[in-house]
């Protein structure tokens, strides 16, 4: 079969086993929104194996990143003087310059992938109730992100990876 069919054939057969995953056996433990954001990275990257270590690393990287970020915001007191706005911008600022230049390490250099890491870190805390407090950021369970996220990023990353092996395979003659 061509290329084009067997990617499209290997990636919507793998995306049914990774729904199934993040909505029955593994739900709440496995996110399907951070694991295809990091199954496309992979892609993006070039889908070496480069491209499945620097999404990997990077993406936890910008996780990490993301979880000191949120444990910051949570102990900026509301009345804060410049009120807590300001200081949650100017924290965010500061925790993404330092990401940024974490890019001069080679293991670190790709920071498409820490900004995807550090986001969809952001979308699990400030999209789920009661996930952004020093509680579950502090704790060890698979509610704190810095796990959770990073469970995610992986087994997204190995998606993709498995996706481009069916397809070669799919594709000899």
């Amino acid at each position: 079969m061509d290329k084009l069919t067997a990617l499209s054939l290997s990636i919507g057969v793998l995306a049914g086993v990774a729904t199934f995953l993040a909505v029955g056996p593994a739900s709440g433990v496995f996110f399907i929104w951070a694991a295809t954001i990091a199954w496309a990275a992979y892609f993006f990257l070039g889908a070496t194996k480069e491209a499945l270590k620097n999404t990997i690393v990077c993406g936890i990287f910008g996780v990490f990143m993301a979880w000191v970020t949120a444990i910051i915001l949570t102990g900026i007191s509301p009345d804060t003087a410049l009120g807590f706005p300001a200081m949650a911008a100017i924290t965010v600022t500061f925790a993404v310059v330092v990401m940024c230049l974490a890019a001069n390490f080679p293991a670190l250099a790709t920071i498409p992938a820490s900004v995807l890491g550090y986001s969809s870190t952001f979308a699990y805390l400030l999209q789920t109730p009661d996930k952004l407090t020093q509680e579950v950021l502090f704790g060890a369970s698979l509610s704190n992100p810095l796990l959770v996220i990073s469970i995610s990023i992986v087994v997204g990353t190995y998606f993709g990876q498995l996706s481009g092996q069916l397809a070669a395979r799919w594709t000899k003659e």
